[in-house]
């Protein structure tokens, strides 16, 4: 998938001490990109809006923990 015009934007979760730092890009037109703020060289997690509206609720109501 091409993320060139994706727009990254670090999660509130996040801290500003240079620790774990998640970015996410919800600009693209058929997915969300996740992807890690110190690395972003490497590949991104590609979701579907369905998975990651799924990824989020089972986080929310505490089904995944991280």
């Amino acid at each position: 998938m091409d993320l060139s015009a994706a727009l990254w934007r670090k999660s509130s979760r996040s801290g500003d001490n240079g620790g774990h730092c998640v970015e996410v890009a919800s600009n693209l037109a058929d997915a969300i990109a996740v992807r890690d703020s110190k690395r972003p060289d490497r590949p991104a997690v590609i979701f579907s809006y369905g998975e990651w509206h799924m990824f989020v609720d089972n986080l929310k109501t505490g089904h995944i923990t991280l």
